[in-house]
């Protein structure tokens, strides 16, 4: 039933979440999770201020029950019986370096894995006219205290009030995205992350205010 209510927005984002916690080995029911977009669902928020304008008895209860920013990672932890801590966060273009830095903050304090969402969606109707979001964009990824036979990189991460603008992305796919969807910065960390094997790739700055921004250094895994 619950498969059945979930909008393409929730379903994209339990989708990555169920692909990362495969790739780290880890029981969703266990592991706290921070799910992070700029949007939320946009093409439901567009429904309902429509229906509330036109003819508000005609709204739909399940669409009402989706619009809240929370809905996909309230879907997951009731599809997973994940009991451990949840959170919603929103930063507008700077939503993933933001839920990035509350995932690691959370990762480092409590010295247990955590789940990182990212996801957002397609402007459209109304709010065209106050922002932009192209395409629907979605990743994920577990930060844990120490390595495991599944980690794949180590992630140093600091505060830097000196680097306020983001790293460029690097391949011709990424950058047909930078811009245009608010979650589009996560796309330089993942390209970090696929450049491993050629040795310790270069930082990646995300800003998180106009003042501020999340410094991230990845190491490859020794593995002698």
């Amino acid at each position: 039933a619950e498969r059945r209510r979930a909008p393409d927005t929730v379903a994209l984002a339990l989708e990555v979440a169920a692909a990362a916690m495969a790739g780290a080995g880890r029981n969703a029911a266990d592991v706290p999770c921070v799910f992070t977009s700029a949007h939320g669902d946009l093409s439901i928020n567009d429904y309902m201020c429509g229906t509330l304008a036109s003819d508000p008895k005609m709204l739909s209860p399940t669409k009402f029950h989706n619009s809240v920013h929370n809905a996909a990672v309230g879907y997951w932890t009731i599809g997973t019986g994940c009991m451990a801590a949840s959170n919603a966060v929103s930063a507008f273009e700077h939503s993933f370096a933001s839920g990035l830095l509350e995932a690691a903050v959370q990762c480092a304090a409590d010295q247990e894995p955590v789940l990182l969402v990212g996801y957002d969606t397609p402007t459209v109707g109304a709010l065209t006219s106050v922002t932009d979001s192209r395409g629907l964009l979605a990743v994920a990824l577990v930060l844990a205290p120490a390595p495991s036979e599944r980690t794949v990189a180590v992630l140093q991460w600091s505060l830097d009030g000196s680097a306020t603008q983001a790293t460029p992305p690097q391949s011709d796919a990424a950058k047909s995205l930078a811009g245009i969807n608010p979650m589009a910065d996560a796309l330089t960390l993942f390209e970090s992350l696929a450049r491993l094997d050629a040795g310790t790739p270069a930082p990646v700055a995300l800003p998180l205010s106009p003042t501020l921004s999340l410094r991230l250094q990845l190491q490859p895994i020794d593995r002698s």
